[in-house]
């Protein structure tokens, strides 16, 4: 018999490239997970395409079926449990999970940032940074905690900004860099060689 292989949950809301990176480095064994469940919580998410194409398990949870933001967590948590997850990748996912969620799945939920974290959490990266006038910027992988964005950081890949750049430029440089430490990410902690102390995250190596 071969080895259980290590199971994703891959949580999204908009066009899910970064699933596609994920499926994409699958498929060419770089990556050696599976992903058994896609979830969205807006119907028309092109994300659900992309692993329907691939033969993945979708779903989509309509938030408006629940009573509150507690019960439609409550629904994530239950169907997530049910798949007995390893990984909560979330690749676009426009939803703050709440503390209940949080404990639930304590360490093993991950998220991919369009910034250079602590720089420029929550909405619309690419334009603060922008706004801001900073020379670079980037991406970051990092688990997901309480607050936004705040979590430990795993990865991070740095780009430039040009004087030309607008934020559709920049999000699409960024962007590039996002499907390339992401997979990578996923791959560390499904080798178990990350190390958390606190804040610091740390490879062993191989």
């Amino acid at each position: 018999m071969g080895s259980k292989k290590f199971k994703l949950a891959v949580l999204v809301s908009g066009q899910g490239t970064n699933l596609q990176a994920l499926i994409d480095q699958m498929e060419q064994g770089v990556l050696t997970a599976e992903i058994s469940i896609v979830i969205s919580n807006v119907k028309e998410a092109f994300a659900l395409e992309r692993a329907n194409n691939h033969g993945i398990k979708t779903v989509f949870l309509d938030p408006k079926s629940y009573p509150d933001k507690k019960a439609f967590d409550r629904a994530l948590i239950d169907r997530l449990q049910a798949e007995a997850i390893d990984l909560i990748c979330l690749a676009g996912f426009m939803r703050i999970l709440g503390k209940p969620f949080i404990n639930s799945f304590a360490g093993r939920i991950i998220n991919i940032h369009p910034s250079l974290l602590p720089a420029f959490p929550g909405l619309h990266p690419q334009r603060q940074a922008l706004d801001y006038g900073v020379k670079f910027s980037g991406c970051t992988v990092h688990f997901v905690d309480e607050k936004v964005d705040s979590g430990p950081i795993i990865l991070q890949s740095v780009v430039p900004l040009y004087d030309s750049d607008d934020e559709e430029t920049l999000s699409r440089r960024i962007l590039e860099q996002e499907h390339l430490i992401y997979p990578r990410a996923v791959q560390l902690i499904v080798e178990n060689r990350l190390d958390v102390t606190t804040r610091k995250v740390t490879q062993q190596k191989t």
